[in-house]
């Protein structure tokens, strides 16, 4: 018996013909050369994220200074702005830009798996919103002022993780969490939180820290350092593992829990470690970056396109493919209406918006299925 999996392209099962009115089986590309183009590619966006910008350094100059960097190399004096524009502000912005797109891509794939739910995307539990009230109490009324420059990101950390928790003691029951409650009581959470914000913006005496909690509730990437990067990366990392040691568990899962059963998976302690995982990569990728729509919703159905829905092929090109569009994104926001900076998340939108449309419109993809 044939079984279509979910969020996947339908394809013809073995030995039987497809007839004419169905749609052409999709045409996987070969894995390996995949993924040694997209680290080609990420690598290669990795220096234009460094070197595109208003300083007007040729390209050698950045290269130089990228193995100056790297390797310890010495810098004449005069050398050190061009310097310190490349290798501490540039280079970790794009490091930073790659860690979050390719967390929110693996987080993506792995709450679309666990809701069943083709639409699902990071933010649909009502984390990333969480994050916004704690992140805004710091930039509007200077909340874990003592922290210093740790302040916005451990605030938006911890009320993540408070929201993951009030989210999950709502929808659980004496019967686990199902995929259905999940989405409701992520997608109540998420009005409620956004309301909260939306309100603590208002309250705030002074425009110009509205304007930076608005401009953090859209999407930003510039307060990277190389000091942001290390806790972001470890728990994207950890993630990534995670999900990759369990991608035989979400292709069971993917297909309904009575399969999943049938093939020795635990559904519901299964979509407990998922909830965690998502959560605290979720958290900590918003508490550097804010929040960031699409990047979770349209990079994993584009990747399935290419591979298929085999969670071990997807989970091996979404965080390349993320990291990619991120890096590229965030250079647009930096040139587009130079010298002032646009939210990230805008320019997500309007690039996942007509993507997205463009998937509908394909009839050999399926959104969860026939």
């Amino acid at each position: 018996m044939a079984t279509s999996v979910e969020h996947g392209s339908t394809a013809a099962p073995p030995h039987t013909t497809r007839t004419s009115r169905g749609p052409a089986p999709p045409t996987r590309v070969p894995l390996p050369p995949l993924l040694a183009a997209l680290c080609a590619v990420l690598v290669l966006s990795l220096v234009c994220g460094a070197g595109i910008g208003a300083s007007g350094l040729s390209w050698g100059e950045v290269l130089r200074y990228l193995w100056s960097g790297l390797t310890g190399g010495a810098i004449s004096p005069t050398e050190v702005p061009a310097y310190t524009i490349v290798w501490e502000l540039r280079f970790p912005r794009a490091l930073l830009a790659a860690v979050v797109g390719a967390g929110l891509s693996a987080i993506g794939v792995a709450v679309q798996a666990m809701v069943r739910n083709a639409l699902a995307d990071p933010f649909v539990l009502g984390i990333s919103s969480g994050a916004g009230v704690g992140a805004n109490a710091v930039l509007l009324f200077g909340a874990l002022g003592g922290l210093g420059m740790w302040a916005l990101s451990t605030a938006a950390f911890l009320s993540a993780l408070l929201a993951m928790m009030l989210v999950y003691a709502i929808a659980r029951t004496a019967r686990g969490l199902s995929p259905m409650r999940l989405v409701l009581t992520g997608s109540a959470m998420y009005y409620g939180f956004s309301a909260v914000t939306t309100f603590m913006v208002f309250a705030a005496e002074h425009g110009e820290a509205a304007r930076s909690a608005m401009m953090w509730l859209l999407g930003s990437l510039g307060g990277a350092n190389w000091a942001s990067l290390p806790i972001a990366a470890g728990a994207v990392l950890a993630g990534l593992v995670h999900l990759t040691l369990s991608a035989r568990r979400l292709n069971a899962l993917a297909m309904g829990d009575e399969t999943a059963a049938a093939l020795g998976v635990d559904a519901g302690r299964l979509r407990k470690e998922l909830f965690v995982v998502s959560a605290a990569v979720t958290g900590a990728v918003v508490a550097v970056s804010g929040a960031i729509g699409f990047v979770g919703l349209i990079v994993p159905h584009g990747v399935r396109m290419l591979v298929g829905a085999d969670h071990r092929r997807v989970l091996a090109v979404a965080p390349l493919v993320g990291a990619i569009l991120m890096i590229w994104v965030d250079v647009l926001s930096r040139v587009v209406m130079a010298p002032t900076e646009l939210p990230v998340g805008v320019l997500t939108a309007v690039i996942g918006v007509p993507c997205f449309v463009l998937l509908m419109r394909r009839r050999s993809y399926t959104f969860g299925g026939a």
